[in-house]
């Protein structure tokens, strides 16, 4: 069961939107290696908006996933591939549907 996630939205340099889409896509073998990621996704909103939703079985899942290798990375990034500073919500998940 998933109660609670991340809602990120990233928003592209000029010139840089493909970079973005690029470590976007790379960093899912690190979101794979985190055992209380259950769900991660990389998402395009258009041509330079970005977004990183991602939940988490409890709150030490999603503290341990802020504190690991994708925030990390991404946060190293921000000053080259991003216009503005990463927008990070908490958010609670109310329902969700989940299939292996």
């Amino acid at each position: 069961m998933v109660n609670v996630g991340l809602l990120v939205r990233l928003v592209a340099k000029p010139g840089k939107e493909e970079e973005v889409a690029t470590f976007l896509a790379g960093a899912l073998p690190l979101a794979r290696a985190e055992p209380a990621t259950v769900v991660w996704f990389a998402l395009r909103l258009s041509k330079n908006e970005f977004g990183i939703f991602d939940a988490f079985p409890d709150e030490a899942g999603r503290k341990a996933h802020l504190n690991g290798p994708v925030a990390a990375t991404l946060m190293a990034k921000a000053g080259e591939l991003l216009a503005t500073p990463p927008k990070i919500e908490q958010v609670d998940l109310l329902a969700a549907k989940l299939t292996k």
